[in-house]
């Protein structure tokens, strides 16, 4: 049995953002409290004990407190239910949160090779000493099975896959630190219990729905999937930013080529928007976004959400 816990749900900078005055981030910092979301980020486990993050935001440390699941064992002066942390991209948004998890308890880290040299190439992550914090690099359609802390089998089943996207902002018009363009800076995850046979995907950021992608989701029991901005111009015509969502790696909820239209009718039991900018009207309830979102069978989880296969 798969348990699956949403950490967060928003964008880079979570839903209010810090220094944000749009309509959304006002709501929620003044009048309508569960509008509040820390940024995106899952909890995955096949036996309740030990847990697999998959991407660690810049909010890890308040979703660790706020969710019982990944607490200490009580009664234990140290204990860590974390057993690996699987990354998909190498955005601030994915790997800040890294730098909370650095204390001492042993982990693994998994991450496609471009990944990890970014990570390589910024001193900063050496905090997360190898002698605790094992990288494992992993591949492109080649499935593998995280181990748990003895080195035993975990009974989950991971297959990353590359998906249109963008490298990581901070990297552009730089030299990437593992060389050339390549697939692997921006992944999707089948994540599947070994025991069941259940599995569901992870996209966090997703630029478009090819044919290829389609037939991936296609009889999956849940789909997490990046619901980054409703319209592709939105940031642009509320004043709050330049960039388009294409233009940021992100496909847009509506629209001819958004992800409802181009997933519609196929055999999904479940889906469910994440990475959510605080930009995205469909974060309101009873806006005219959130009912066509609702009305199509798409949800937004609040933090905290525990889904079980």
């Amino acid at each position: 049995m798969l348990r699956v816990v949403v950490l967060g749900a928003a964008a880079g900078g979570g839903v209010p953002q810090w220094n944000c005055g749009c309509a959304v981030c006002t709501k929620a910092r003044t009048e309508t409290r569960e509008l509040q979301s820390t940024q995106a980020s899952i909890a995955v486990s096949a036996d309740g004990e030990h847990w697999y993050l998959v991407n660690a935001s810049p909010d890890l440390r308040q979703q660790l407190i706020a969710t019982p699941q990944l607490h200490p064992k009580a009664g234990q002066l140290r204990h860590n239910p974390i057993a690996g942390v699987i990354l998909t991209n190498g955005e601030v948004d994915a790997v800040a949160g890294l730098l909370s998890m650095r204390e001492g308890s042993p982990f693994t880290l998994y991450a496609h090779e471009r990944v990890l040299a970014i990570l390589r190439s910024n001193s900063i992550f050496n905090v997360l000493g190898e002698n605790n914090v094992k990288r494992r690099p992993i591949e492109t359609d080649v499935a593998f099975e995280p181990t748990l802390p003895d080195g035993s089998p975990s009974g989950i089943e991971i297959l990353p896959f590359a998906v249109p996207g963008k490298g990581a902002w901070y990297l552009e018009g730089k030299a990437h630190p593992a060389g050339g363009d390549a697939a692997g800076d921006t992944l999707g995850l089948r994540i599947l219990d070994k025991a069941s046979g259940k599995y569901f995907y992870f996209l966090a950021a997703c630029a478009d729905v090819t044919d290829d992608l389609k037939s991936r989701l296609s009889g999956a029991a849940l789909v997490f999937f990046d619901g980054t901005v409703w319209r592709d111009d939105e940031l642009i015509v509320q004043g709050l930013g330049t960039k388009t969502g294409q233009s940021m790696g992100h496909i847009s909820m509506s629209g001819e080529h958004g992800a409802i239209e181009s997933l519609a009718g196929l055999d999904i039991g479940r889906r469910v928007f994440l990475h959510i900018n605080n930009s995205n009207p469909a974060l309101l309830s009873g806006s005219d976004e959130r009912t066509a979102l609702e009305q199509a069978g798409w949800q937004i989880p609040a933090d905290g959400t525990e889904i079980t296969l």
